[in-house]
């Protein structure tokens, strides 16, 4: 049997583990859920002792699943979303929150606590900010530290190190404190352009420890993606996860990177590899639409993009600099938006009934109603959704912006909550023709937007996004390109393959492509893209003018 390799993907709810061979062909995963705590004041919390566990179960069980002993698996791959994780010199975790409770020690990304202090570090203008569009996020590190230090500071003090979420789970595996140029150029402000921290900018923004301590809480080595780590898999670790003792681990990447890295390189007749032609993006967009969403771009020179994150080097592809945009809330939205609705109950009813999850009935029978998937989008004809529950992450840069809806009437029937759920459809592709747009306006254009993550399998959501955009959308052919994303990290650290570029072309591969339509329903999009970002601009100046009154 080929060599094989184990990706483990955290995302906000659950981690993930899936055993993929050298063809990057998916054997077997396994999925446990991480619990999240909730509390006033925007705060988002996990325990890093509760997602290790999960991890460690999911990672023997789809090796088992796959019915491979562990001296099979050559390589092991992490991805993470960008929480931040808080311990102690001698790695327990420490509280991050009024709780004090130590096992709350993860600032989760889609945590808000930071907002004052992202304002206060955006309007220090420092030229940092250049390299993240001009802004930070709250999603981002270096408010979120400013936070605890302020607000926390026995534990800021006390703490030994803090991680990104996905070097974090490096570091459990391996006993190795390198960082990832991938988590610390992307949150961490590190510019891998020039291989340093800019100690300037900690001390403007009052962490000037970090630099006085020459940043060894944060990243006393910075590497690149997929070196391996250490000596490979520890004996603490092997004992956890049911792997071999010294198995390599390649150093990490941001969950939404893992898929990018397992999109873009998928190959197809007439379409150069875009990751084997040097990274050069060959007009394509990686689109990883989970929780949140994110959208990569690769160029071979710096990007500048007011809002869109980056330009940032090294942090996808060696040799090449990123652009990367998203929405603060793509699944999340979608599921707040049908809970809104006084027929949720009744719709989950009849999924339940039907053994569908709710939103998959509600796209079966959208489709059914508009009598095929291509003309489902008309169905919100009369309905707009700008959903951003979330704030505006790109182009915008603005988590202050909240949700809009125009179009409501009385009607309260499972239809009618079919008809807000594909009006939140056409919202969410509306969001993310903004930072096609964005990117274009700056010289970055796209033919294609490849699809991964959980929500890259709904027919409609392709359909809509391509008439949307009025671009080419391709579907990887592994169900699981973001857990591809982290094995091929393994592959590479064992050796298997020679860098992410030659893992990808021979890892990846497009199963599906779908074109826009741009005959009448282009006209169709285009006119409630103008009523899209017409709501949009009404809920800016409503929240002017309501700030204006205070």
């Amino acid at each position: 049997m080929d060599r094989l390799f184990v990706g483990v993907d955290v995302g906000t709810g659950s981690a993930r583990a899936g055993v993929f061979d050298e063809a990057g062909t998916l054997i077997a995963s396994a999925r446990r859920p991480i619990r999240i705590w909730h509390a006033d004041g925007g705060m988002v919390e996990q325990s890093s002792d509760d997602i290790w566990a999960a991890v460690t179960a999911s990672v023997r069980e789809a090796v088992a699943s796959a019915g491979v002993e562990a001296g099979q698996i050559a390589g092991l791959g992490f991805d993470a979303t960008c929480s931040l994780v808080v311990v102690d010199p001698e790695g327990r975790p420490l509280p991050v929150g009024p709780s004090e409770d130590p096992q709350r020690n993860v600032i989760v990304w889609m945590d808000h606590r930071a907002l004052d202090q992202t304002a206060r570090i955006n309007a220090t203008q420092h030229p940092v900010l250049r390299y993240v569009g001009g802004a930070l996020s709250p999603e981002m590190e270096t408010p979120k530290l400013l936070w605890l230090k302020e607000k926390r500071p026995s534990v800021f003090a006390g703490a030994g190190h803090f991680f990104d979420l996905a070097d974090y789970l490096s570091w459990r595996a391996t006993g190795s404190l390198q960082r990832s140029v991938c988590t610390l150029t992307c949150k961490w402000t590190y510019l891998a352009h020039e291989g340093r921290f800019d100690p300037g900018y900690f001390r403007m923004i009052g962490l000037g420890e970090f630099a006085d301590e020459a940043f060894a809480r944060i990243g006393p080595e910075v590497v690149a993606i997929a070196t391996p780590l250490g000596e490979g898999v520890s004996a603490a670790a092997a004992a956890d996860l049911g792997l071999i003792c010294g198995t390599p681990v390649g150093a990490s990447l941001i969950d939404a990177h893992a898929g990018g890295v397992g999109t873009l390189g998928g190959s197809r007749p007439g379409v150069q590899n875009a990751v084997a032609a040097s990274g050069a993006a060959g007009g394509e967009l990686a689109f990883i639409m989970g929780t949140s969403s994110c959208a990569m771009a690769l160029t071979r020179e710096p990007a500048f993009v007011n809002g869109v994150w980056g330009p940032y080097y090294d942090s996808l592809l060696p040799g090449q600099w990123l652009l990367e945009g998203g929405q603060s809330a793509y699944g999340a939205a979608l599921d707040a938006l049908v809970a809104l609705h006084p027929a949720r109950e009744a719709a989950k009813q009849a999924a339940d009934e039907a053994g569908l999850p709710l939103l998959d009935f509600l796209e079966r029978r959208a489709v059914t109603l508009a009598g095929g998937v291509a003309t489902a989008a008309r169905l919100a004809a009369a309905l707009h959704v700008v959903p951003e529950f979330l704030g505006n992450r790109s182009p915008e840069a603005d988590p202050e912006a909240t949700a809009a809806i125009a179009g409501l009437t009385l009607d309260a029937g499972v239809d009618s909550l079919v008809r807000l759920f594909v009006a939140g459809l056409c919202g969410l592709c509306y969001g993310t023709r903004q930072i096609v747009e964005a990117n274009r306006a700056r010289g970055v254009s796209f033919g294609t937007i490849v699809v991964s993550g959980g929500a890259a399998r709904s027919a409609l959501l392709r359909r809509i996004l391509a008439d949307a955009t009025g671009l080419t959308v391709a579907l990887p052919a592994t169900p699981e390109p973001v857990l591809l994303g982290s094995a091929m990290l393994g592959a590479v650290a064992s050796g298997t393959y020679p860098d992410l570029p030659a893992a990808a072309a021979s890892m990846c591969r497009i199963a599906e492509e779908i074109s826009p339509d741009n005959g009448p329903l282009a006209r169709f999009h285009d006119a409630k893209y103008a009523a899209f970002l017409a709501l949009q601009t009404a809920e800016r100046e409503v929240r002017r003018a309501m700030a204006a009154a205070d």
